[in-house]
């Protein structure tokens, strides 16, 4: 929603002032706009496989939705993660093969139905979880093997937003292509009295001031709101890595919800008191 704000705001500030002591007509140039169309595009297909185009895209348009990453959202991961370890404290890891194997169809997990919509979280718990059950792995190497799989996320995760930028960065130097193909349009027509040049001019300029008005004013802010999703998508991974961890050390579960509440961001991260409500109140 902010986005389409701030676009009015960017329209309004830029053609508003203009059309001041301006004609707005005189911007109406289509050639220039598919032209510049046309170079962006072509720069994007031409960067991108089929793979990254599409999640390019959809990482574009996720700009529009609401971030699901929020206080409550991880109020109920933090339950979730408290309610997992203490069944595994009181009847053994064993007794939680269940849940992992099939978490739709979980006591614990489907109470949870946030999380259990976020499949990579989802897939990054059940995962971990399995490899405790099932392995001899110590606190050390899994740590180590986690900040691997982070990393990994945090890479393809971060790929539309800098595709996307780049884009953005392009465009004022396609602006300028756009601009020197209208000036030699203009030098084949010198002989054209000064009126009709002007006229040509100032539509070979309109490449100009459209290539930066898109790149700082319309794909910058999409760029930008990619890469801080991006950021937020992140912490959850990070929080369920710490929890896990610290009950790997031998924390209690309550303990052990402290260290991923305290990866959180302040924004989103709730209040000690505020979880231990929730958990209490999920008790009952």
């Amino acid at each position: 929603m902010l986005l389409i704000v701030g676009y009015i705001v960017i329209l309004g500030a830029a053609l508003g002032t203009y059309s001041v002591h301006g004609s707005l007509a005189a911007l109406w140039v289509p050639t220039e706009y598919i032209a510049l169309l046309g170079l962006g595009l072509g720069c994007f297909a031409a960067s991108n496989s089929v793979k990254a185009m599409k999640a390019t895209i959809a990482g574009a348009l996720g700009v529009l939705k609401g971030a699901p990453y929020n206080k409550g959202f991880y109020v109920e991961v933090l339950a979730m993660l408290f309610e997992i370890l203490s069944k595994v404290r009181k009847e053994g890891l064993m007794s939680i093969e269940n849940d992992i194997e099939n978490p739709e169809a979980s006591p614990i997990f489907s109470k949870y139905p946030a999380f259990l919509h976020d499949h990579h979280a989802l897939e990054f718990l059940t995962d971990y979880l399995r490899m405790m059950v099932g392995g001899n792995l110590n606190a050390f190497e899994l740590e180590n093997l986690m900040d691997v799989e982070i990393e990994t996320h945090h890479v393809e995760a971060h790929g539309p937003a800098h595709m996307v930028a780049k884009i953005g960065d392009a465009m004022p130097a396609f602006g300028i292509v756009v601009a020197v193909m209208g000036v030699v349009n203009v030098m084949g027509s010198v002989g054209e009295p000064p009126a009709v040049l002007g006229k040509m001019i100032g539509g070979a300029l309109v490449g100009t001031f459209l290539g930066i008005l898109l790149s700082y004013g319309f794909i910058a802010p999409v760029a930008s709101q990619m890469e801080q999703k991006c950021e937020e998508g992140a912490k959850i991974f990070q929080c369920i890595k710490a929890v896990l961890l610290a009950s790997m050390s031998g924390y209690a579960p309550q303990v052990a919800v402290e260290f991923g509440r305290k990866v959180l961001f302040s924004s989103d991260r709730p209040g000690f008191a505020e979880l231990e409500a929730e958990i209490k109140s999920r008790k009952k």
